[in-house]
């Protein structure tokens, strides 16, 4: 009998061993499923609670804008890369998926023909978990041959990644973040894209990927269009440069 009991005991622990880790896995798939913006609550009435479009906005306790970190990993191949966003004079477009999610599969098959046009002329870099968590020989049957794709858990880590598909918009002169979130599809993340860079201050008409300083030389030509001086004024040129620009040879 008591034999029995024992045995009891233990199933009972065994099965409340389970149960307590079945509720953990449910309880992070919901919280990745909102994180997506599903809404999984059967006695939500969706047409009394509008829900807005989805932002490109930070983890929580992330500020909305923060620096960013250059990429460096292994290529599916092997090889060694690594990737400058910080400092450089373009934005870049970090896209973090997985070879795994049904989600990114649209992705890898949209980026298959080449980088799609990205608002502010963004270079995209693909991004996935490194060789310890994702398959290098899968990655290479998905790998876009025109796009770099770098295996680097650090950047998952150096970018609070929580989720994949998961997109982060980085301005390379000023070396942050202005944008970043999750997206179900590429006309979603590009509307994202334009929705940050609005709230960043990038001007549409002026949307080059930085928000560019006014240079000295730029600054001299505002004043000179401003006093009414206007490129080929004879004011501009000495003498014989005006005799030049007079006779028609352009000051040659």
């Amino acid at each position: 009998m008591n034999v029995l009991v024992g045995a009891l005991a233990v199933v009972c622990a065994f099965l409340g061993l389970l149960v307590a880790g079945l509720l953990r896995s449910h309880a992070e798939i919901l919280r990745v499923l909102h994180t997506l913006g599903a809404d999984l609550d059967p006695d939500a009435d969706a047409r009394s609670t509008p829900v807005g479009p989805p932002r490109m906005s930070p983890p929580a306790g992330v500020p909305a804008e923060r620096p960013a970190a250059d990429i460096a990993g292994a290529s599916p191949r092997g090889d060694a890369v690594s990737i400058a966003v910080v400092g450089v004079a373009h934005p870049t477009l970090v896209a973090f998926l997985t070879s795994g999610c049904s989600t990114c599969a649209a992705f890898w098959e949209a980026f298959a023909g080449g980088a799609p046009e990205i608002p502010g002329g963004a270079r995209l870099v693909i991004v996935t978990h490194g060789p310890d968590q994702e398959s290098a020989s899968r990655l290479v049957k998905f790998a876009p041959p025109d796009i770099p794709v770098v295996m680097s858990s650090a950047a998952w880590k150096d970018y609070d990644v929580p989720t994949a598909p998961y997109f982060a918009y980085v301005d390379g002169p000023t070396a942050q973040v202005v944008g970043e979130g999750a997206g179900m599809t590429w006309d979603q993340v590009t509307s994202l894209i334009h929705q940050a860079l609005d709230d960043a201050g990038f001007p549409r008409e002026r949307r080059d990927g930085s928000r560019r300083r006014t240079s000295g030389a730029d600054r001299a030509d505002q004043a000179l269009r401003s006093a009414g001086i206007t490129p080929g004024d004879p004011s501009l040129y000495g003498p014989a440069d005006v005799v030049r620009l007079l006779q028609g040879d352009g000051g040659r």
